[in-house]
């Protein structure tokens, strides 16, 4: 590896992870608003114009709080926990294409940290590391609530898993790759898998949320059961680690959502624009059409949090062992079926 590509990696893992960081930074702002405008409130409105210092506010007391250690044998494992939620949430923005390339100096800059072809597997090995930080954070904290909420976090995100994978397998049959960026590109115009995948869409979502511990799945962290769940103990960053580990994961769930069945950055019309208007201004166009998707996603995330109440356990545990995971199988062999029926055709000439 040459030390142009060197830096040109470089640059975009630094970008990537400052816009990762803004956004589940802002997120927490947006959440409030979003709460308030469906609660015909005003929302945050103190620090700067329309309350939007607020996270800055909130960074620096979470920095100038004291820190607590509950009375653990664990120690290390108590700050280990929340550092491991926090790079898992990292770390499976290396693989999301963000842009097709920019043309810039005689060459073509790739809008990706790196292109594998198992990215799809990077995304659920590292999703799988992620609920580690959960366990072992609430395993150390040496309280009953925070032991019941690791222990409820982990068995979710365990069920919820199998159904994610099985409902991206159909994904998988039709597209017929692991990388996201071939499956971004065959999704030009408006080819988007979710018109010919929706029920693997509407999989892949629930167990999303189930996945982020958000609403109606937040069971691993309900206050009116457990207080404050597997992060109950926890005070100043390494509380607010496991705080922007979740509106991280929130930001890369949205992405990948709209890469995998809304196109990510394609966009009617954008061959078009690469003709006429060049290559750089095509794609800061579709950088842009990226994040209105991803932002419509957060939006919706948040929705859902201010308008549906929490599950109980039991139904949680039903709706995915006995409701998600069958109407997954059944969604992949009614794929295989059509492709099998394609391919017969097409052999046959008809």
């Amino acid at each position: 590896m040459n030390s142009t590509l060197i830096i040109d990696k470089s640059v975009i893992i630094l970008v990537v992870f400052a816009v990762t960081m803004l956004m589940a930074m802002y997120s927490t702002w947006a959440e409030r608003k979003v709460a308030a405008w469906l609660q015909d409130r005003i929302g945050p409105n103190r620090a700067g114009p329309l309350g939007l210092f607020q996270p800055l506010a909130d960074g620096l007391k979470l920095f100038s709080k004291e820190e607590f250690f509950p009375n653990t044998p664990n120690k290390f494992l108590f700050v280990v926990g929340p550092a491991i939620a926090m790079s898992t949430a990292l770390m499976t923005s290396a693989v999301i294409p963000w842009g097709d390339r920019f043309h810039l100096f005689g060459r073509d800059i790739l809008l990706q940290a790196t292109d594998i072809d198992v990215a799809l597997l990077y995304i659920f090995g590292v999703i799988s590391v992620g609920v580690y930080g959960i366990m072992i954070g609430g395993w150390a904290s040496n309280n009953k609530f925070s032991l019941m909420g690791a222990v409820r976090a982990a068995s979710q995100m365990v069920s919820y898993e199998v159904a994610m994978g099985l409902s991206i397998i159909a994904l998988l049959m039709m597209t017929g790759t692991l990388s996201l960026r071939e499956i971004s590109a065959q999704q030009s115009g408006l080819h988007w898998n979710v018109f010919y995948q929706p029920l693997s869409f509407l999989i892949f979502l629930i167990c999303a949320f189930a996945e982020t511990n958000r609403t109606p799945f937040d069971l691993a962290e309900c206050e009116s059961e457990l207080i404050g769940g597997y992060h109950t103990e926890y005070s100043s960053m390494k509380m607010g680690f496991y705080l922007f580990a979740e509106y991280a994961n929130m930001f890369i769930s949205s992405t990948i959502l709209a890469v995998l069945f809304f196109g990510g950055y394609n966009y009617p019309g954008m061959s078009w624009t690469i003709e006429n208007w060049g290559v750089n201004i095509a794609n800061v166009l579709g950088i842009i059409v990226l994040f209105v998707k991803i932002c419509g996603f957060i939006f919706f995330y948040m929705w859902v949090r201010w308008t549906i109440p929490r599950f109980r356990y039991d139904q949680l545990m039903n709706l995915g062992w006995r409701i998600l995971i069958p109407l997954s199988i059944v969604n992949i062999v009614i794929t295989g079926i059509v492709i099998l029926r394609g391919e017969i055709a097409a052999y046959l000439g008809f």
